[in-house]
């Protein structure tokens, strides 16, 4: 049942995004405080990358909550 529901969630997220939509939003999987840095996976694409962020909007980027860049478009 757990991978019932796991699998209508993805699915879900992904046809929520459209094509053409920029969707830069996406899950913290894990932050590097040497540099500020943060890895997030996309909602959409489901692709990783990883972002160097000032350090007081590192300092609110929790991993495991989700994260969105706006000076970019969709990765």
């Amino acid at each position: 049942m757990k991978k019932v529901i796991l699998g209508l969630a993805i699915i879900l997220s992904i046809a929520s995004c459209k094509k053409d939509e920029v969707c830069n939003c996406g899950l913290i999987l894990s932050d590097d405080v040497s540099d500020y840095s943060v890895i997030i996976r996309n909602s959409c694409s489901g692709n990783e990358r990883k972002f160097i962020l000032e350090r007081g909007d590192w300092i609110n980027a929790q991993v495991g909550s989700d994260y969105c860049i706006y000076n970019i478009t969709s990765w």
